[in-house]
């Protein structure tokens, strides 16, 4: 079934929803409160009235108490804001989840919190034994630039010491040796990236690009059973609901984390909406990988649960990575970076690092448009969303793509004919918001104001008619506000209305900034088109499934600068309250 035809179903589901159910029969009814419904006209309305787990009807106080059965429950709002329920775009919760399974990460803003991390590990775990320390971001910290392998040396000359920031890490001499990393060492797997060199010795300085799969990390000597991983887990949806998130998009999503989402939804224990991107390693032959595409479109979790609006788990397409990332100076650019104190860059050429070239990405997503999925890939330089883009429209020319909606993960660095591109081909832009304001301070300093024009270019994606989407890219702790890359809803939101960021001073292109009600779609709307469920969510309209959130304030009308402070009152998941702020401990 084509993906065209998923949506004229889920139409048809809608609509006999709203026939089989009689207004008048209304088990719940919020009434005296502002309901946002994001619907086409963004109208707003006082009331709102559910059965089942469907929204029935809306309207003035008056026409929808009128519609409640004799049993239904009444919820007075004392003129609360509703928003549908929230969705983020892209996050890892697998991962998330257990950063801190064993022991709490502090946060860390500098080099020197970093070694003191590092220093206390040494104490914990015993010697020649790795210490890891994951996704503490370069461009987040005040130092603005790696540790050296002399300064990971220095505090634990008996451990082997990884810093990672995803693709690229950071390694002392221990950890070069175990891995066999010497000045002889080359990338021999046909994948991307490199060791960066001493200029006079050809020694590894210890800094990797794109690389880190060769690093010999064992096994954590205690790992985690399928029990904690789920425990973990649903810990983690809680605190979504908790930010009024009831769908998420799983963007990277590996076969042993699509069994444990499937565990759950056959246990009902599957707490928010689930669309998963399947992962698909692109090293190896061609026909294997394309074999692998067609087995994930051969999934009851694809073929079955997208026509099924109930169904709290599907997966919509496959992820990969097309380069590298602007965290750690990777990421494919259409002009060199610059030779770089942040990032350790000393070849006035380099662009960064492109992982696919164009000869396998176009069989690659071909395969994936022809089997109905969606296609993703991490791109995050202007190389990169120019690749992929020039990719979707040669496909475009003999086999169409829009159906199967496909996507830019990331997506910072654009330019105005990739935003036109974009959108001509129904290409939908997925963006972290919280990453403008993280990362401002150090992108202004590498590549300076003006180059970052087409930065995050969220108003000229809605102007040109193109699909933008909000996602965290939540990849580590528990917390909207503690974790690596916020989840916070409300906090992406103001940027995006701001474009303000952390210890810089100024506003990032002000001519980018969105409306509230633009904001409000991102997170919403947008979202349920990327999961292919803007049929059933996303808006709160007659027929679609009752999921929203109730706000201690006025979303559309409060001081800009307050909506970073938005809090959830109560979400609601398939007409059911799921989270109470009052109730919590």
């Amino acid at each position: 079934m084509s993906i065209r035809t998923f949506s004229i179903a889920a139409g048809l589901v809608a609509c006999c929803a709203v026939r089989s159910l009689a207004a008048g029969d209304a088990e719940l009814v919020l009434h005296n409160g502002k309901i946002i419904t994001v619907d086409a006209r963004f109208s707003v309305h006082q009331a709102v009235a559910v059965r089942g787990n469907r929204i029935v009807r809306l309207g003035t106080n008056e026409e929808v108490l009128g519609a409640r059965g004799a049993d239904a429950e009444l919820i007075d709002l004392e003129g609360r804001a509703v928003i549908p329920g929230l969705i983020d775009s892209h996050t890892h919760p697998s991962e998330a989840s257990m950063t801190e399974f064993d022991h709490a990460i502090p946060e860390m803003e500098s080099i020197a919190d970093v070694l003191a991390y590092i220093a206390a590990r040494t104490a914990v775990v015993p010697e020649a034994e790795w210490i890891q320390l994951r996704q503490v971001f370069i461009t987040r910290l005040r130092d603005q630039r790696y540790p050296t392998r002399q300064e990971l040396d220095a505090i634990a000359p008996k451990h082997p010491v990884i810093f990672s920031t995803g693709p690229d890490a950071s390694l002392n001499s221990l950890a070069l040796e175990r891995s066999g990393m010497d000045k002889n060492f080359r990338v021999t797997d046909g994948g991307p990236g490199f060791i960066e060199r001493d200029t006079e010795t050809g020694e590894p300085t210890g800094i990797l690009r794109s690389c880190t799969r060769f690093v010999k990390v064992g096994s954590a000597p205690h790992p985690p059973s399928e029990e904690d991983r789920a425990r973990r887990l649903l810990e983690l949806f809680g605190d979504y609901r908790a930010n009024g998130i009831t769908a998420i998009v799983d963007r990277d999503a590996d076969p042993g984390e699509v069994a444990r989402y499937r565990s759950l939804a056959a246990e009902h224990r599957l707490p928010i909406r689930v669309a998963a991107s399947h992962h698909i390693d692109t090293l190896g032959p061609i026909d294997q990988i394309e074999q692998k595409i067609r087995r994930v479109a051969a999934d009851p979790l694809h073929t079955e649960t997208m026509r099924d609006p109930d169904a709290m788990l599907r997966i919509i397409g496959i992820k990969t990575y097309l380069d590298g990332g602007m965290l750690t100076g990777s990421a494919y650019m259409r002009q060199p970076w610059g030779v770089s104190r942040i990032y350790a860059i000393t070849d006035p050429d380099y662009r960064g690092v492109l992982f696919i070239p164009h000869d396998r990405l176009l069989p690659i997503v071909r395969a994936t448009v022809a089997s109905g999925l969606q296609f993703t890939a991490h791109s995050v330089g202007d190389g990169a969303v120019d690749t992929l883009l020039g990719v979707y429209e040669e496909i475009d020319r003999s086999l169409p793509i829009r159906g199967t909606r496909p996507c830019v993960t990331h997506s910072n660095f654009m330019g105005a004919d990739l935003v036109e591109q974009a959108a001509r081909l129904g290409v939908l832009i997925d963006v972290q918001p919280a990453w403008l304001y993280l990362d401002t301070r150090t992108l202004v300093e590498q590549f300076g104001y003006d180059r970052l024009r087409y930065f995050q270019p969220l108003r000229s994606i809605f102007q040109a008619g193109g699909i933008a989407c909000g996602g965290s890219d939540h990849m580590q702790k528990i917390g909207s506000l503690r974790s690596v890359n916020p989840y916070n809803p409300f906090l992406g939101m103001w940027v995006t209305i701001r474009r303000q960021a952390r210890w810089y001073d100024g506003v990032l292109h002000p001519e980018e900034s969105l409306t509230r009600e633009q904001a409000l779609r991102l997170y919403t709307i947008n979202n349920a088109r990327l999961m292919f469920m803007d049929e059933w969510i996303g808006s709160l309209e007659p027929g679609k499934l009752a999921d929203f959130a109730v706000l201690d304030r006025d979303i559309l009308t409060c001081p800009v600068d307050e909506i970073r402070d938005i809090q959830v009152v109560e979400t609601y998941l398939n007409g059911k309250r799921v989270f109470r702020r009052d109730e919590q401990p």
